[in-house]
C-alpha cells in the first residue's frame, strides 16, 4: 500500500514539473469567465462578469445568446452598449412622468367639465302612461351622448347606472373615477342627466 501511494506522489510530481501535463489535469475544475448580456436568475444581472464551467456555457449560455465570453473586444462592446443603454432609458422616465402630469390634467378638466354640465337626452313617451319613456335610457346610449356632446370619452365600467333610467326627469347618475383626481364640492363625482319629451 505503501508503494502504491509512492507511486501516485511521483506521478503528480511529473505532471507538475510538465507543463502540456499540467494544462491538462485540471480542465475538469477549470471555469471560464463570461460577460452575461442578459439578467439570468442565481448567477448575476447583464453586464457582469461570471466564472460559469465550460460545458455550461458552451450548451446553455452561448447558443441562447445570453453570455459571451471575456473578451477585450467583448467587454469593450457590452461596456459601450451599456453606457447607450442606460442614457435612454434616463431620457424615458423624464418623458413619461411629463405625459403623466398631462394626462392628470386632462383627466381633472374632462372631470370638471362632467360634473358642471347637464346632458339633455330626448327620448318619445308612451301615450296615455304619463312620463314612461317608450325605450328606457341605457348605460350605452349616456356614454355616446357624453361622447356626442361633452367630447369626453367614458368607460363603461366608470358609470354607475344598475337599471336603465325609464321615465322623464333630471337624474344625478355616480361617476367612479381616479382617485387621484380631486373631489369636487360635494361627495362624489356626478353626471346630470335631463330627460326631455321629443
Amino acid at each position: 500500500m505503501a508503494c502504491l501511494h509512492y507511486g501516485k506522489n511521483v506521478l503528480r510530481r511529473s505532471l507538475m514539473h510538465h507543463p502540456l501535463l499540467y494544462a491538462a489535469q485540471g480542465v475538469r475544475y477549470r471555469k471560464l469567465e463570461v460577460i452575461l448580456t442578459t439578467t439570468i436568475d442565481k448567477l448575476g444581472r447583464a453586464g457582469e462578469m461570471v466564472k460559469v464551467a465550460p460545458g455550461y456555457f458552451r450548451n446553455h449560455l452561448m447558443p441562447k445568446l445570453l453570455a459571451v465570453p471575456n473578451i477585450d473586444k467583448f467587454a469593450h462592446l457590452i461596456r459601450e452598449q451599456r453606457e447607450i443603454y442606460q442614457a435612454k432609458e434616463v431620457e424615458e422616465v423624464k418623458v413619461v412622468s411629463k405625459t403623466e402630469e398631462l394626462s392628470m390634467k386632462e383627466y381633472e378638466a374632462a372631470a370638471n367639465r362632467l360634473a358642471s354640465a347637464k346632458l339633455n337626452i330626448r327620448k318619445f313617451i308612451i301615450e296615455g302612461k304619463g312620463n314612461e319613456l317608450h325605450d328606457p335610457v341605457s348605460k350605452e346610449e349616456i356614454l355616446a351622448e357624453v361622447a356626442r356632446q361633452l367630447q369626453v370619452q367614458i368607460e363603461p365600467e366608470n358609470l354607475q347606472l344598475p337599471t336603465p333610467l325609464s321615465s322623464l326627469g333630471e337624474y344625478k347618475v355616480p361617476l367612479r373615477l381616479p382617485k387621484s383626481i380631486p373631489k369636487p364640492a360635494g361627495d362624489e363625482w356626478t353626471l346630470n342627466i335631463k330627460i326631455r319629451k321629443r
